[in-house]
């Protein structure tokens, strides 16, 4: 396991590709619909609950995604963003995280200016061949079908939380 995943204090995603499988959907009056993966979430909720921050930051903005990020109790959150690069700072700059403590999970071209500042960077397995170049982490899943959750359970385990973010399960 890489020895930097136990340095992590924040996980940082992008949204469409890596929390949805990248489709947009709209209805009849142009609303967006999206659907997320509810094992992703709920490892998200795992990782919270174990300490480690969860921020979100991405170039769409819809009612769904608003509503998830209210669900999942995820405050830090970016959304409509033109600049990753200038978001990623003011995120390091409000949480006092340094890129370093911080891991990215992202799949297309605008991901990398994120993967070229955190301290660990992860591509989903059907990202862009460029993202998964720049990687230190592929993963065997596609966005929107449990890549998330396979990383925060990676994530967990490296950091020796995965026992107690097993705990509120444990009867």
């Amino acid at each position: 396991m890489d020895v930097r995943l136990s340095q992590i204090e924040m996980l940082v995603l992008d949204v469409d590709g890596v929390l949805t499988d990248g489709s947009i959907t709209m209805d009849k009056d142009g609303e967006e619909i999206k659907t997320f993966h509810v094992q992703d979430g709920l490892r998200l909720k795992m990782l919270q609950r174990a300490g480690i921050l969860v921020a979100v930051i991405t170039g769409r903005s819809s009612k769904a995604l608003v509503a998830r990020m209210k669900e999942l109790g995820i405050e830090l959150f970016w959304h409509g963003v033109k600049d990753k690069a200038v978001a990623l700072t003011e995120l390091s700059e409000k949480t006092k995280i340094g890129f370093s403590q911080m891991a990215a999970i992202g799949d297309d071209l605008p991901d990398l200016a994120m993967f070229k500042r955190v301290g660990f960077s992860v591509a989903v397995q059907n990202a862009h061949p460029i993202i998964q170049e720049k990687a230190n982490l592929i993963l065997s899943q596609t966005g929107g079908r449990g890549a998330v959750s396979d990383f925060c359970e990676t994530l967990l385990h490296a950091k020796g939380l995965w026992e107690k973010a097993l705990e509120p399960f444990i009867i």
